[in-house]
């Protein structure tokens, strides 16, 4: 029963060492001239004068996140639209129910004015 779970460690030894590698060679490798200048802050090449914290409105995100799942969507929707000469009709109906709940969602978020660019 332990050999089944040498592969299961194996794989989480690889999945540690594989990207801690290059990590450490950029950091063994690195120049190593600290400087004051170089921990200034640079934004765009101007120096930031005030608070420099900016506050976004949620709004903004709720955009981004509806048309993320929109996007994630469509890739569900490709493979069906491609083979769908050779479906039969209770896949076309599934992907009915699949688009009815997409459209419902678009309502959705329209209605409560996630859709509104202000």
């Amino acid at each position: 029963m332990l050999q089944e779970y040498i592969f299961i460690g194996l794989f989480l030894l690889i999945a540690v060492i594989f990207p801690a590698v290059p990590v450490l060679a950029a950091w063994i490798v690195r120049p190593k001239k600290p400087n004051p200048l170089k921990n200034e802050t640079y934004e765009c090449g101007i120096e930031t004068v005030g608070d420099a914290w900016v506050q976004f409105k949620a709004q903004y995100y709720i955009f981004a996140l509806v048309f993320v799942i929109f996007d994630v969507e469509t890739v569900f929707l490709f493979p069906w639209a491609v083979a769908f000469d050779q479906l039969r009709l209770f896949m076309v109906l599934e992907m009915v129910l699949f688009i009815l709940i997409l459209a419902a969602g678009l309502i959705y978020a329209w209605r409560k004015g996630a859709l509104e660019w202000v």
